[in-house]
């Protein structure tokens, strides 16, 4: 599929669809359409549970060549005669496509659904950080937590009071969106294409010997993670039969 910017694009979005493709953003399970964006006054979405779907061309099937012998890969890309990017997104009402991370980035916190990519794009925001990795990690009890890593520029230090008012300060900020937990690394994870490798992050979670900084309740108080803290996350998890992290 070919996206790109056009005059008039609002800061944010990826653009529209090229050389005539026809490219939705549809509900994965059921094919439909998602409606679009809303957005608040801060420019916040506020119907990310419905408007994020997968970015899906309805007339590019005849452009994909197909995965090296790997029939269930081009299984997961065909479906319904169309082509399914594997990449989340949402349109507004005007017809502008936004980039909202990979079908993989999908978190669901207490009931709400929402996509990484634009929690890494309020990140991007915080004085001193280069690169930030956005994922969710198994809450103790049920669903997901999310967590961030987050790579400083050389000579930054990342001071977790100053982070917790940046949040405090992005009105655009999702209610459910803010880390639980913070990993400072020192460089990033990529891939051979120099993009951020998240699946080690997703494995490790907080059981890493990297700095982790968390926020024990709802305000945006960020505390070392402490070894006594892993082991009651341990023991809450084992207690609610959510998959423990080692």
């Amino acid at each position: 599929m070919a996206i790109g910017w056009a005059p008039g694009a609002p800061a944010g979005s990826i653009g529209r669809p090229l050389n005539g493709e026809d490219v939705i953003v549809a509900d994965p399970e059921s094919g439909a359409e998602c409606p679009p964006a809303a957005f608040d006054e801060h420019g916040r979405l506020t119907n990310a549970d419905a408007a994020i779907g997968e970015l899906v061309g309805r007339n590019v099937v005849e452009r994909f060549e197909g995965y090296y012998n790997n029939p269930e890969a081009d299984e997961q890309r065909l479906r319904r005669g169309w082509y399914w990017s594997g990449d989340l997104g949402y349109r507004d009402g005007d017809g502008w496509l936004y980039f909202a991370g990979r079908t993989t980035d999908w978190l669901r916190v207490d009931s709400e659904n929402f996509a990484a990519a634009p929690v890494e794009s309020i990140l991007f925001r915080y004085p001193g950080l280069v690169m930030a990795a956005v994922y969710p990690v198994p809450d103790p009890r049920t669903g997901d937590q999310v967590m961030a890593a987050v790579e400083m520029a050389r000579g930054a230090v990342f001071d977790p009071a100053a982070f917790g008012d940046f949040l405090a300060a992005q009105r655009d900020l999702g209610t459910k969106w803010a880390p639980r937990f913070v990993r400072i690394v020192e460089h990033m994870p990529l891939t051979a294409s120099n993009k951020i490798h998240k699946p080690p992050l997703r494995a490790e979670a907080w059981e890493t010997s990297d700095p982790v900084f968390w926020r024990p309740g709802r305000d945006l108080v960020y505390l070392p993670l402490s070894d006594d803290d892993r082991l009651r996350l341990r023991q809450e998890a084992a207690e609610h039969r959510a998959p423990a992290r080692r």
